[in-house]
């Protein structure tokens, strides 16, 4: 049975159980393709540069889905001696699948560190993580590397593995594993989602993260890591009242709440988007308080027309703003809106608002237009996010950045279509966003009502 949504919850979860290691002077080491995204959210959760160690599986010639074994960079190889003999492996066979591997390796070696620096190990912590563990030959050739690059200490962290198999494990110092079912069969069984990885998403993975770390400061660091070791969290479903309507939403909190984000989603999409539960994640990692919400009630929503009534979900926007207000956990905490395609017009509508103290509103493939001439009594700094490949939106939104009074910025996120599905893309547009946001609602002095 499925344990993980996906690699993207197998990893926050991951990042949850390591987090005594924030602040310590470590590497997190993804093993592509499969292990990246989930080192990822790793990195994020202890804001910690990310790397990789490739490694290749030495597949049975005749059942190449079977390990054999395994080799990594720096010549380092690991053997399965019970496979190899159970299945009369020969010298030849051996060498011609290590060969054809070790040219797979380099190849992507030279892809991934294309423009980028290794991460020098020497004396540091290697966290190696991958999104599961079979045999655990990968996992063996990565920490013996990891090892013959310096690292003073190597973890071996994975979302789910065979008991028997991680209790064989002796090549790294520590092991931190969250499942270990009592009947394995493959790694994938336990993901719900278990999609392929590419090489491209894996490029884009590793530039985000160090986009990330570039921006992030020290004293943001370890006021983001005092937060995530010392405070408490709510988190629950809620209802909002809005002149005879109940809205539902679900709310996240560190505690205490110096600022906190409220999800106005796009046409055809809920607070149970996953796209914007994904984004929500990486702002609550950086200890911002998140609000997703429904600004229509469902029979509400099978009108066509209430989707593009911006007046109206900008109302129900700032009722949402005016009940955090009146909560004793929230009175006092920075408000920002990240909105998506029609809800980004109702953030901006709401944001004009002569009484809205708002400080900070982020548009993700927005359509900011919809807010027409009240963009330019929008007074909180906002970011535009929009995909390369998002033509149309792309100009709507250069036509609304030049109408804008407020501090703003564009921002175009190569490769991305509308709706941020290429791989790595969202990761990036949740990067930015955040980074937004961690300037405007935790740095900031709140925007004074004018």
């Amino acid at each position: 049975m499925s344990i993980f949504e996906d690699r993207v919850d197998a990893g926050r979860q991951l990042g949850r159980r390591l987090a005594e290691l924030r602040g310590q002077d470590i590497v997190v080491l993804g093993l592509p393709r499969g292990g990246v995204p989930v080192a990822f959210e790793v990195a994020a959760a202890l804001d910690a540069p990310l790397d990789v160690i490739v490694v290749r599986k030495l597949g049975l010639p005749y059942q190449p889905e079977l390990a054999m074994g395994a080799i990594g960079e720096g010549g380092a190889r690991v053997l399965e001696e019970h496979v190899l003999a159970h299945a009369r492996v020969s010298d030849a066979e051996l060498q011609a699948v290590e060969d054809h591997e070790r040219a797979v390796l380099e190849n992507r070696v030279a892809r991934f560190r294309k423009g980028r620096t290794r991460q020098d190990l020497t004396g540091r912590i290697a966290v190696i993580v991958d999104d599961g563990i079979a045999t655990g030959s990968t996992a063996r050739v990565a920490c013996r590397v990891a090892r013959k690059l310096g690292a003073a200490r190597v973890i071996l962290a994975v979302p789910v593995a065979p008991a028997d198999t991680l209790s064989n494990l002796t090549e790294p110092d520590e092991l931190v594993c969250l499942a270990t079912p009592h009947h394995f069969s493959a790694v994938g069984y336990h993901y719900r989602d278990f999609s392929p990885t590419d090489d491209d998403e894996v490029v884009q993975l590793l530039d985000a993260a160090a986009r990330r770390l570039q921006h992030s400061t020290p004293d943001s660091r370890a006021t983001v890591a005092a937060g995530m070791q010392d405070a408490a969290e709510f988190d629950a479903e809620v209802e909002i009242p809005s002149r005879g309507v109940r809205l539902q939403g679900q709310l996240h909190l560190p505690v205490p709440a110096p600022g906190v984000v409220l999800f106005a989603h796009g046409s055809g999409s809920s607070r149970h988007s996953p796209r914007n539960r994904y984004v929500a994640g990486i702002l609550q990692q950086a200890g911002l308080g998140t609000l997703l919400l429904d600004l229509l009630t469902p029979a509400e929503e099978r009108n066509r027309a209430n989707v593009f009534d911006i007046e109206l979900l900008a109302r129900r926007l700032s009722s949402a703003t005016d009940w955090l207000a009146a909560r004793l956990d929230t009175e006092s905490s920075s408000v920002g809106y990240f909105g998506a395609s029609t809800g980004a017009g109702a953030a901006l509508w709401a944001a004009s608002e002569p009484t809205a103290r708002i400080d900070a509103v982020v548009s993700r493939g927005g359509r900011p237009d919809l807010a027409g001439p009240r963009l330019s009594a929008v007074r909180a700094p906002t970011l535009l996010i929009v995909g390369s490949y998002d033509y149309e939106v792309l100009e709507l939104n250069r036509k609304a950045k030049s109408m804008m009074r407020c501090p703003n910025q564009l921002a175009v996120v190569q490769g991305a279509t509308h709706l941020f599905e290429e791989p790595g893309t969202l990761a990036a547009a949740a990067i930015l966003a955040r980074d937004w946001f961690v300037d405007y609602l935790l740095r900031a002095e709140p925007n004074p009502q004018v």
